[in-house]
């Protein structure tokens, strides 16, 4: 079987191709923001809030209720410069618990949050 015809062809279909890929003739700029020179919002403090292995909370190391929480939280949020609120469960916490209490920060207002302690969690059922 001779392919020679076969490739002749692909060849015409693909020049055919090319030739209807229309050429870019326009282009949209963007301008980007640059980065701010400073924070905007520099962080003068930091606030823990742990949840242990038995789901308990602790706001800077101390045991709290979720009412308690809830009111630090708030308290936090509303002062001029919000402190990082920093969140860090224990590796064996119910994600049920942790759920909440992301919700409840959420809903108290915090808007400058970060996780940590993620690495303890790196190896699945450990």
């Amino acid at each position: 079987m001779n392919v020679t015809p076969f490739i002749d062809v692909l060849l015409v279909l693909l020049i055919m191709l090319m030739l209807a890929i229309p050429v870019q003739t326009h282009q949209t700029t963007v301008d980007l923001p640059s980065p701010p020179i400073k924070p905007i919002h520099p962080v003068l403090q930091e606030n823990t809030v742990f949840i242990t292995a038995n789901d308990d909370l602790l706001w800077n190391g101390s045991a709290v209720t979720s009412n308690q929480l809830r009111a630090q939280v708030t308290a936090a949020s509303a002062m001029e410069t919000e402190p990082l609120l920093r969140f860090e469960p224990a590796a064996l916490a119910s994600y049920d618990r942790s759920a909440r209490t992301i919700t409840l920060i959420k809903e108290s207002g915090a808007e400058s949050f970060a996780f940590v302690g993620n690495t303890k969690h790196r190896k699945f059922g450990h």
